[in-house]
């Protein structure tokens, strides 16, 4: 079942720690929110214009792991209103992500653009696939223009979203985005 991200995030001891901090009161009401799982025009858009994120798996021992993905704009691939998918290059060979997904499921991403300080949050239940699975969502999800081997697929099916203040996020800009900057003023 989906339901609001504050189900997910907002657990016993969470809400413990807002009432002891002076919260809780401010965030009671956003526990009867609208369900947030189905992407809006707002994520669609939003989404395809990043080249990174980051995403928590927890292994079997208990233990968070957190992973950068990055390549070029638009690798995060938006399947449908529920479905995100990306292809899984090779990389330094440890599988720590792709272990804790296949033992558990459960990812937590974070959607960062440092420059226009966005933040988006979304809990998700992942798949792995080998490409050769797959050979149509591969080639969805691959970008022929990024010249590395495709090794597996990862799907999220999403559970809750949420999108996050912007207060504590240092604007940092790709070169990309300098030059851009560099040639407006020139």
């Amino acid at each position: 079942m989906n339901q609001n991200f504050t189900k997910f995030a907002f657990t016993p001891s969470v809400k413990e720690a807002q009432s002891h901090y002076g919260s809780r009161k401010n965030y009671e009401g956003m526990e009867s929110d609208p369900d947030r799982f189905l992407l809006t025009e707002n994520e669609k858009a939003y989404i395809p214009t990043l080249d990174t994120f980051f995403m928590a798996t927890t292994g079997e021992n208990g233990w968070p792991y957190v992973q950068f993905r990055g390549g070029p704009k638009g690798f995060l691939k938006i399947l449908d209103d529920r479905t995100l998918g990306f292809a899984d290059y090779r990389g330094n060979r440890q599988y720590i992500s792709v272990g804790n997904i296949n033992s558990g499921g459960k990812v937590a991403l974070i959607l960062l653009d440092f420059a226009r300080r966005v933040r988006l949050k979304i809990w998700a239940t992942a798949t792995v696939l080998d490409a050769a699975e797959d050979p149509e969502l591969a080639a969805r999800l691959s970008d022929p223009d990024y010249h590395a081997k495709v090794e597996r697929l990862i799907t999220l099916t999403i559970e809750a979203y949420d999108w996050n203040c912007p207060q504590h996020i240092t604007p940092r800009f790709t070169e990309e985005e300098i030059h851009a900057d560099i040639e407006r003023f020139m």
